[in-house]
């Protein structure tokens, strides 16, 4: 991907404001590549959840800041190419969260919040997904809607793919995924691939997500040492 990325050629068109989509960030072989070190991280490594597991590269994000660790080299490549996009604005990417999601797993609709600067980006590694976008609750009783009818967009995500979330889509509207086998897609997912119609069924395998951000608050590790 070149330095000259404009963002605008990758913008999803008919959902808030911002997200962008690249489809091939990354080639087959780098995913091959990439599989394979996810495959040999030792387990002690991975913080294992009801329903994913996952691992923080670059320090452990906190509300008192981040101890400042190095990403693994395997990795950092791609978190370089992905700050030559300039997407944080004058920062770099120090931080990446990898997740693994099996066949049936998803994450319940939530923010990231501020502990992040507000952009997103994830390479998807193995299998797709469907990320659902929602309106929040604002817990008002007049007018309380269900989550499905809260729901604003979905984003169709293949392997091998970057995408980048912003303003709206990163400050407003929550981001989830179902805890499905199969996806059914249907209108209101945006910009489906023409080799995809509406009603086509997709069986999900397991998915690796890189969510590459920054965490603006770190600090050095410090040793303190007995008198």
């Amino acid at each position: 991907m070149s330095t000259n990325f404009n963002p605008e050629d990758f913008r999803i068109k008919n959902v808030p404001d911002s997200a962008y989509y690249v489809t091939n960030f990354i080639t087959e072989r780098e995913e091959t590549y990439l599989l394979h070190q996810i495959e040999k991280t030792p387990d002690r490594r991975w913080t294992h959840l009801s329903n994913r597991r996952l691992q923080n590269c670059g320090g452990l994000p906190q509300q008192k800041g981040m101890i400042a660790e190095p990403i693994e080299p395997w990795l950092m490549g791609f978190v370089d190419r992905v700050n030559e996009l300039k997407i944080f604005g004058d920062k770099a990417a120090n931080h990446v969260l990898l997740n693994e999601y099996k066949s049936g797993q998803g994450i319940m609709p939530h923010l990231d919040g501020d502990l992040f600067y507000p952009t997103i980006s994830t390479i998807s590694l193995g299998s797709h997904t469907i990320i659902h976008f929602y309106e929040q609750d604002l817990g008002e009783e007049e007018g309380m809607k269900s989550l499905s009818d809260r729901r604003v967009c979905s984003l169709l995500v293949e392997p091998r793919s970057l995408l980048v979330l912003q303003n709206d889509m990163y400050n407003k509207y929550l981001h989830g995924i179902e805890e499905v086998r199969e996806d059914i897609l249907d209108e209101t997912i945006a910009k489906l691939p023409a080799r995809l119609p509406i009603g086509s069924k997709i069986a999900r395998g397991t998915r690796y997500s890189l969510t590459i951000r920054n965490v603006p608050k770190t600090s050095k590790m410090k040793f303190k040492f007995g008198k």
